[in-house]
């Protein structure tokens, strides 16, 4: 078994050093198109997504991108926030309408807004309207979600989207 291990040992180094480079480029570029994020809010049901960077971005496509600035979101989220993640609702072209505390997207109602957050302050109706290209209107499910029902997040714009995700755990 020595004499088999001796014999082989030379010729699996030379190949895990000729391996190694061919290999480290594709391994590099999935590290860069991909992650782990792990969700700590409760708007959305899971608490691991696997992020993909270069995914098509579809109606019920689950999108996270880095929120908006500002005091409110400062406020309930701290200086440096995560990642939001949220479902689009709707598409570039798709018309946003609103009924009363009702959102409609293209005639359907998709959420209900709340006049203020958990802490009390005031928010504000969300866009309305044509969704204009490389835009969408996100959403979730929970009731107190922050997203674009709301103009403290709006519409979300492709050069804001980090990725879409699928839910792991």
């Amino acid at each position: 078994m020595t004499d088999l291990l001796s014999r082989w040992r030379r010729p699996l180094v030379l190949t895990g050093l000729v391996a190694l480079p061919l290999a480290w480029t594709p391994l590099d570029q999935f590290r860069q198109d991909h992650a782990l994020l792990i969700n700590a809010s409760p708007s959305l049901p899971n608490w691991a997504f696997w992020l993909d960077r270069q995914a098509a971005i579809t109606r019920g496509s689950l999108v996270f991108f880095a929120p908006p600035t500002s005091s409110l979101i400062e406020r309930h989220f701290g200086k440096d926030p995560q990642l939001f993640g949220k479902r689009v609702l709707g598409l570039p072209g798709d018309v946003v309408t609103h009924q009363g505390m009702a959102v409609l997207i293209n005639g359907k109602a998709v959420a209900t807004r709340l006049p203020r957050t958990r802490l009390g302050i005031a928010l504000s109706r969300g866009p309305e309207g044509v969704i204009p290209e490389n835009c969408y209107y996100v959403g979730t499910e929970h009731p107190r979600g922050l997203d674009s029902r709301y103009g403290e997040i709006g519409l979300i714009c492709r050069r804001q989207i980090v990725g879409s995700g699928r839910a792991i755990l």
